[in-house]
């Protein structure tokens, strides 16, 4: 797909979402756009892979734009921010789980921000 494609079928995926869920998340536009797999995102929350981007199908420019599109988008439909936490599924402690291969807070934090109705 290309840059405008996304764009396009990115206006349908977050209003649909908005919808039905109430709220938008980066996961969930990654699987409506067919780079996450359901299954991917669950070996992800049971900690059996590292970080959310080494499952994600396309790379980290086409990942940037995305998010750089979405919020832009997001922020001009005022919608409020709300960090959200995800832990790991299964048996024992839960844990924090990571997005990024860096780690890298402030980019935890973008990945880990849902946008809901004011």
């Amino acid at each position: 797909m290309n840059k405008k494609e996304i764009e396009r079928k990115l206006g349908t995926i977050t209003s649909s979402l908005l919808r039905e869920t109430g709220y938008i998340s980066f996961v969930d536009i990654f699987i409506k756009l067919g780079y996450l797999t359901q299954s991917d995102y669950e070996n992800w929350r049971t900690k059996k892979v590292p970080y959310l981007e080494k499952v994600i199908k396309i790379n980290l420019k086409k990942i940037n734009f995305i998010i750089k599109t979405v919020r832009r988008t997001i922020l001009n439909g005022k919608l409020k921010l709300s960090w959200t936490a995800y832990k790991s599924w299964g048996k024992g402690r839960k844990s924090d789980l990571q997005f990024s291969k860096s780690g890298a807070p402030d980019i935890e934090e973008v990945y880990a921000t849902h946008f809901t109705k004011r």
